[in-house]
């Protein structure tokens, strides 16, 4: 009788046990209530943890321009037809800040130091210091080509050829000349290969500009006036309207940053400097994380707003659940709405106290849920968090298993490595076909 209910013990424990993990498993494919649990103020991405960075429309387009419906994303290009199999619709985010000793003298990013936490109590209680690559890096999964250099031709190479094997638009992530973020070097000067590298594999490339210390609306139109001198390349991305206009399009991280006085001045046509209607004209994006937003971006002069996060839940912008009312705003207003996509959210080997951020990919399913919930608000454009950021966990650049004295990486198993690029690449052969029924 003794060993029967022993046995009967064990059975129980190893039910609850399954239980657990499977409604652990299942909490990342739910959308949560909104906002995440960080503090007021603290910084939501990559790069950013420690922030010190401090109607003009009719001249764009006409009402009604930017509707579910009613415009076309496709590019002018050659092979811009949605019959090609190069879609358009679909931009990735892409990251230029890693370097190593073969190329940089040095390891940059793959280092990253840890990020504290802003409780000294909890800091204290979580580990500090920095990352020491090769064998210990600044993420959960290990790139299948190793703590790699941007700069290195072979990589530029293999990146260009995941990306055309997954979408057709790369959205770097831009910075000034001479200007980085506060881990890495200023690589501005890589832009005219990664141009030439997307061409050569049938990409486009649009521009994310980052929040460096000192931006202003002043600085943005130089920034602007630079970045559109690339315009001759035939990599440049540009966004062609229901009015005929054929625009670069921009997104602005942290757009929030700056208020929507200042942006007017840039982004109406009555602004001091506005670029409406000048050969320096854009579609411009902004990044919605609250929803206090939203009117602050119609305020400004955007053309419309994206979300950037893949943590679901995360923010109200990056929340699946308000999707469709950020979209009924933006329909109301014409603005285009840019939902972002991930694989899953993981940094926990930046800020190692932010596990309750993290998000499970559960072999692809909590993408797919994603990039489901995207299609269903019938989007313009649906944007991918991220090709690389490594430090954040949303890449879906090939990652490979990974174990050393140290540390035991995440990986994609079961599935093979490119198994992200597969599914980004038959969702978007999924949104084409899905825009073909909404525009009939």
């Amino acid at each position: 009788m003794t060993r029967m209910r022993r046995k009967a013990i064990v059975a129980l424990f190893l039910f609850t046990l399954f239980i657990f993990g499977t409604m652990m498993g299942l909490r990342t494919l739910k959308p949560s209530d909104g906002f995440s649990d960080l503090a007021p103020g603290m910084d939501f991405t990559g790069e950013r943890s420690d922030r010190k960075r401090p109607d003009g429309r009719d001249a764009l387009a006409s009402p009604g321009q930017f509707r579910s419906g009613g415009s076309d994303t496709k590019v002018v290009f050659t092979k811009s037809d949605r019959d090609s199999s190069i879609f358009y619709d679909v931009h990735i985010f892409y990251y230029l800040w890693y370097g190593s000793p073969s190329m940089d003298n040095q390891y940059i990013h793959w280092d990253h130091p840890l990020v504290p936490h802003w409780d000294p109590k909890i800091a204290a209680s979580h580990a500090q210091g920095r990352h020491t690559p090769p064998e210990d890096i600044a993420s959960s999964f290990y790139p299948e080509l190793g703590p790699y250099s941007s700069r290195d031709p072979k990589v530029l190479e293999s990146h260009m050829a995941q990306i055309e094997a997954a979408a057709s638009v790369l959205v770097l992530s831009w910075y000034p000349p001479g200007v980085a973020d506060d881990h890495g070097e200023p690589t501005e000067d890589l832009v005219p290969a990664v141009m030439d590298a997307a061409q050569r594999h049938s990409i486009k490339v649009a521009f994310h500009i980052q929040p460096y210390k000192g931006r202003t609306d002043q600085s943005m139109h130089d920034n602007i006036k630079y970045i559109i001198d690339y315009g001759n390349h035939g990599a440049f991305y540009r966004f062609r309207t229901t009015t005929g206009q054929v625009l670069p399009l921009f997104y602005v991280y942290d757009s929030y940053l700056t208020p929507p006085e200042s942006w007017t001045e840039l982004l109406t046509a009555k602004g001091s400097h506005s670029i409406r209607g000048t050969p320096y004209d854009g579609v411009f994006v902004a990044l919605v994380v609250e929803e206090r937003h939203k009117p602050d971006i119609l305020a400004s002069g955007f053309d419309g707003m994206y979300t950037y996060f893949a943590s679901n839940g995360f923010s109200f912008g990056s929340s699946h659940q308000n999707w469709k009312a950020i979209k009924e705003f933006c329909d109301a207003n014409n603005l285009l709405f840019i939902p972002s996509v991930g694989p899953g959210y993981v940094d926990t080997a930046v800020r190692p106290w932010n596990n309750h951020n993290t998000r499970n990919r559960v072999n692809g399913r909590y993408y797919e849920t994603s990039l489901q919930a995207a299609l269903s608000v019938r989007p313009e454009i649906v944007t991918i968090t991220s090709f690389n950021q490594w430090h954040e966990g949303t890449q879906i650049e090939r990652a490979v298993p990974k174990k050393t004295m140290a540390r035991l990486y995440l990986d994609y198993l079961p599935n093979q490595a490119d198994h992200y690029l597969q599914l980004t690449r038959q969702w978007a052969e999924t949104f084409n076909k899905e825009k073909d029924k909404w525009l009939m």
